[in-house]
């Protein structure tokens, strides 16, 4: 599988680290940025490029990282067909997947700890969607997407 990868300033190093990890387990990885600790980074820019690369096809899955997690995900949601879920445990990482079919996961740098971090992405990863009644739930998601398009504006 191959699997995209952004991140703000704060968080590039716990970015390397599962980026290696997953390498390790066989995943392909793609490195969206950024890359320098010592550069201020907008996470916005880093969660678009992920989830649009995520939209095209270019990666199957994202792992987004900033401070908490919840503005990248945030920017990430935005483009149309992300599921974008903010997870600081394993057991909702697995979830995420199994009932929301989310393709990115995003979390914190602040918030949890490198091996913390690999036990949600491998959860993430291991994990299936499990369609049935999650499917319609998805689908009523993707509803409110469209109805709020590219047409919409406030």
């Amino acid at each position: 599988m191959k699997v995209g990868f952004g991140c703000d300033h704060v968080a590039i190093e716990l970015k390397n680290i599962l980026m290696e990890h997953l390498k390790e387990k066989g995943y392909e990885c793609v490195d969206y940025g950024t890359y320098d600790p010592n550069v201020k980074a907008n996470y916005p820019e880093y969660g678009l490029k992920v989830a649009e690369a995520v939209m095209r096809g270019e990666v199957e899955k994202g792992v987004l990282i900033c401070g908490t997690g919840i503005g990248i995900s945030l920017a990430a949601n935005k483009v149309p067909g992300i599921r974008a879920a903010v997870c600081s445990e394993p057991y909702s990482a697995r979830l995420t997947v199994e009932h929301n079919n989310a393709n990115i996961i995003a979390m914190g740098a602040r918030v949890v700890g490198s091996e913390l971090a690999k036990m949600i992405v491998d959860e993430f990863f291991d994990a299936k969607f499990q369609g049935g009644r999650h499917e319609m739930r998805v689908n009523m998601i993707s509803d409110i997407e469209k109805k709020y398009g590219a047409e919409w504006h406030e």
